[in-house]
């Protein structure tokens, strides 16, 4: 099943002829470990499973990618550089993961993938990628189903209070009337 939901990731991206760009532009960056993530997924597919003509704009682009060998702590800045050079309608935002786990408090990530398992919905923790020959590759740090189930569950690696705050400052359930909030514990 995991792999019917991420072909249908693919197929909404595929629509979308903004983030097919986006993924070009970070697919030219040849960072390790690279995705998209977060909103620019998550995003796509509750607009889609809520059948809504006009798509929900992007408010940022989260490009993330795990380099611990990189000496340059900033050269994040650089990549939103090279991004919002290319496409500069939208918010970039590059974060190298084997640094994040520094101002998250946690011990360090070992990949990107782990690094997502620390987000505090786990609805976010998705992402995408443009690989060789124009294909994509799609990632879930808890898998695909509850992202397609229309739920937004609580990651007991983060504070609840976070979890509420982000689900009411972003005002999900106002864009999205059918999610149901999931508290795992």
């Amino acid at each position: 099943m995991t792999q019917e939901y991420a072909d249908k990731i693919i197929e909404f991206i595929e629509r979308d002829p903004v983030r097919v760009a986006a993924l070009d532009c970070v697919y030219r960056l040849d960072l390790p470990q690279c995705y998209i993530a977060a909103g620019f997924v998550r995003n796509l597919v509750w607009d889609a499973l809520h059948n809504k003509v006009i798509m929900t704009p992007l408010n940022d682009v989260d490009v993330i990618y795990f380099d611990s060998s990189e000496s340059d702590v900033n050269a994040y800045l650089m990549y939103e550089q090279q991004l919002q050079a290319a496409m500069p309608n939208l918010n970039w935002q590059v974060r190298n993961q084997a640094l994040m786990h520094e101002r998250n408090g946690d011990s360090p990530y070992s990949n990107t993938l782990d690094a997502m398992s620390y987000w505090p919905e786990k609805e976010t923790a998705v992402g995408i990628r443009k690989v060789e020959n124009n294909r994509y590759d799609c990632i879930a740090a808890f898998g695909f189903e509850s992202l397609f189930n229309l739920n937004v569950t609580h990651n007991l690696k983060r504070p609840m209070a976070l979890f509420e705050q982000r689900l009411y400052s972003k005002a999900w359930l106002s864009h999205w009337p059918l999610l149901t909030v999931l508290h795992d514990d």
